[in-house]
């Protein structure tokens, strides 16, 4: 299947797809809200997209809860430290509104919540393990990684070009190697304007697990992205992912909302939890 595209509509930023079967509002940018909105529609209508979803400020909230949009998750300090983002979220068709798997994604959020009392330390990362950032001679293992972790995933990191592409604008890729091998992955993806950073991509090959890596890994990239000046770090994670959710939960990150049926990922569309924390 065709990765979803990122593109403008009507001078926004949307990234849309069958992958995920909607309309995802990046950015709106200095869109005409009374023009952007049923450009959506439109497209939509002419995509059979199922859901749209919108990240905007909190001022523009009233303007979609107006065209039908519902709040699903938010992120405080979204832009430089002030104001929040909004995820407003709009379904097309009922049956995307229908989640099988709430009970397993109570269950998780549960789990997170008992681990982030706790507060435990992540164990030390064992003797033979080192953390650093990838480089461009990284991409074709790292697209290695990606493509044995996920069967399907809503932006291109199995294709080594893309990889070098976002690593020359905006995004920084992490690694934890052994005797000089990657084995685990993540990343942090940018907004050089708004002063946040999106703390996503982990993979860990499966040889590879239950070392705590996406932690140590999160740890590192934290670090990162206070020296270089982000105000806030957020994760959209899968909702079912016990371990992504815990993850995040122990290293005090606060929950504020789940996204429903809203990615297309590892094979299927499924429901995401977004997570935040200020740096």
């Amino acid at each position: 299947m065709q990765n979803d595209i990122t593109t403008t509509l009507a001078g926004a930023t949307i990234q849309h797809g069958k992958k995920s079967n909607r309309i995802y509002l990046m950015k709106p940018g200095s869109a005409d809200l009374q023009q952007l909105l049923p450009a959506m529609e439109e497209l939509a209508a002419e995509q059979s997209y199922t859901k749209i979803v919108a990240k905007v400020p909190e001022h523009a909230r009233e303007h979609f809860l107006q065209k039908g949009y519902t709040e699903e998750a938010s992120i405080p300090g979204f832009y430089q430290g002030e104001g929040k983002a909004l995820f407003l979220c709009k379904y097309l068709d009922q049956e995307r509104r229908k989640v099988q798997d709430i009970q397993a994604i109570e269950n998780v959020l549960e789990l997170s919540s008992q681990a982030a009392h706790k507060a435990s330390r992540n164990p030390p990362l064992p003797g033979e393990l080192t953390l650093r950032m990838c480089t461009q001679q990284d991409a074709e293992t790292m697209s290695s990684i990606y493509q044995k972790v996920f069967p399907s995933y809503p932006f291109p990191i199995d294709n080594p070009e893309y990889l070098k592409e976002t690593m020359l604008s905006h995004i920084d890729y992490f690694g934890a190697e052994t005797n000089g091998k990657l084995i685990a992955l993540a990343s942090s993806e940018m907004d050089l304007g708004n002063l946040n950073v999106e703390m996503t991509d982990f993979a860990t090959l499966p040889e590879a697990r239950g070392k705590g890596l996406a932690g140590h890994l999160l740890g590192k990239m934290e670090a990162a992205m206070q020296k270089r000046g982000m105000r806030v770090a957020y994760t959209i994670a899968r909702a079912v992912s016990a371990g992504m959710n815990i993850t995040f939960a122990k290293a005090g990150y606060t929950f504020s909302g789940t996204l429903w049926n809203n990615t297309g990922i590892s094979g299927g569309i499924e429901s995401m939890n977004v997570w935040h924390k200020p740096l």
